[in-house]
């Protein structure tokens, strides 16, 4: 079971499902912290993924089939029966995984916040298990700050100041890196299925609403939904990171989109 904080709305609003936040690598729950007062008509949970926050002592050895049993397990343990899975980066992944393959049956909405839904072929994804080894490498050696300086010169947070890049170093340096690793490995990109016919088959046969958040200035991640013909919002001024950049333009997609849910 994975650490969690609910957030329960009050009175009618009670009957409307959860909205289960699912942070990204190297975050926790409380990454949804500027998100969150915009829901305050819904009722939320944020979970801690195994490594990270208050699951930082759990691990997924099987990766993604564990993990989604980590999700359902926890929705079942507060009681959540109907729920909109809402997900950033491996959050995102995830999110979209347990939809997928899970135990799934309360789902009533999948947003996912720049997540990648798999490598098609096996060159691809060869290639993305010797890079995520490469990093898992970087994180069990180096000082932490030292592994975060260079993590987040990646090209994907390319929009972030020097001001914003030092903030978020200094956020993420209370994280293991050995547990970051781990995860890190265990939920490669690599090892993660190719997503896309089972997320048409899901919004199809199930009738899930499903969107795609993406900041305006995410040109790889925009690329990836219109490559697979996913329904892209998009959020205004920012970049990978949407909800932390720019909350309340986040919120305003989010809320449009669960009026379908």
């Amino acid at each position: 079971m994975l650490a969690a904080k609910c957030y329960p709305a009050s009175g009618d609003n009670q009957q409307r499902p959860w909205l289960v936040f699912i942070h990204g690598l190297l975050g926790s729950g409380e990454d949804w912290a500027s998100v969150l007062p915009y829901f305050s008509q819904w009722s939320c949970i944020t979970l801690d993924l195994p490594g990270h926050g208050g699951s930082q002592s759990l691990n997924s050895q099987d990766a993604f089939a564990a993990l989604s049993q980590q999700i359902g397990e926890t929705l079942l343990a507060y009681n959540i029966h109907h729920y909109v899975l809402i997900g950033y980066s491996l959050g995102g992944r995830s999110a979209m995984y347990h939809a997928c393959f899970g135990d799934s049956a309360g789902l009533k909405g999948l947003a996912i916040e720049g997540g990648n839904p798999g490598l098609r072929r096996f060159d691809e994804r060869e290639a993305r298990l010797e890079h995520d080894r490469q990093w898992a490498d970087k994180f069990r050696r180096l000082p932490l700050p030292d592994a975060l300086s260079e993590w987040y010169r990646q090209p994907v947070f390319a929009e972030l100041s020097e001001p914003a890049r030092s903030r978020l170093i200094m956020r993420r340096s209370h994280n293991s890196g050995s547990a970051v690793a781990h995860m890190l490995e265990a939920t490669s990109l690599g090892h993660q299925p190719w997503l896309v016919e089972e997320l048409q088959r899901l919004v199809e046969c199930r009738n899930i609403p499903f969107c795609y958040l993406c900041g305006e200035q995410d040109v790889k991640f925009q690329q990836i939904a219109r490559d697979n013909g996913f329904p892209l919002r998009m959020v205004n001024a920012a970049g990978h990171n949407a909800h932390s950049v720019n909350p309340a333009g986040f919120a305003e997609r989010l809320l449009s989109f669960l009026k379908e849910c």
